[in-house]
């Protein structure tokens, strides 16, 4: 009988874990990997490294932003590609709704659409953001980067505005 109680136990407490943890990091914050370069030198500012996912950055991922789309010029937030939903990107905000903007690379200027911003990453030689794709639309957000927490030489917070 005891193993029994003792069982019951442990599931109930594992049940319990799990449904918190699964509730804090869908709704308040979360920790996820960067991957590739396109966000060098804030982020994975080596990647040609051997063991370059032991030593890839993982970042904070705040969602309180979402609520009422809190963002400014300069946030880094993680997103759903507009192409394939199943990609994350994660890129800085360039310009918000309603902004007009204009790429160094061309002499196009943009503005902005009501419900939609404008990403590109800090390696532009290596990013596909909305000079590809254009304005994504704020819905595809999945919340804001705000500190670096691996590996533990790069703890810190993210600045606002690239290191370019």
């Amino acid at each position: 009988m005891g193993s029994t109680s003792s069982v019951w136990n442990f599931t109930k407490k594992f049940v319990t874990f799990g449904l918190i943890y699964v509730t804090v990091t869908d709704r308040y914050v979360s920790v996820v990997p960067v991957r590739g370069d396109s966000m060098s030198p804030t982020l994975n500012p080596k990647s040609s490294s051997l063991m370059r996912n032991f030593f890839d950055d993982r970042v904070v991922v705040e969602k309180f932003c979402l609520d009422k789309y809190n963002f400014s010029p300069g946030d880094v937030v993680v997103f759903n590609s507009p192409l394939n939903h199943r990609e994350m990107h994660i890129k800085r905000i360039r310009a918000l709704p309603g902004e007009w903007y204009g790429s160094k690379d061309n002499y196009d200027v943009v503005k902005i659409p009501e419900g939609r911003c404008w990403v590109e990453g800090d390696n532009a030689m290596s990013s596909m953001d909305s000079r590809f794709f254009g304005p994504i639309p704020l819905g595809l957000i999945k919340g804001r980067v705000t500190h670096i927490v691996w590996p533990p030489h790069r703890i810190g917070a993210i600045n606002k505005t690239s290191s370019k």
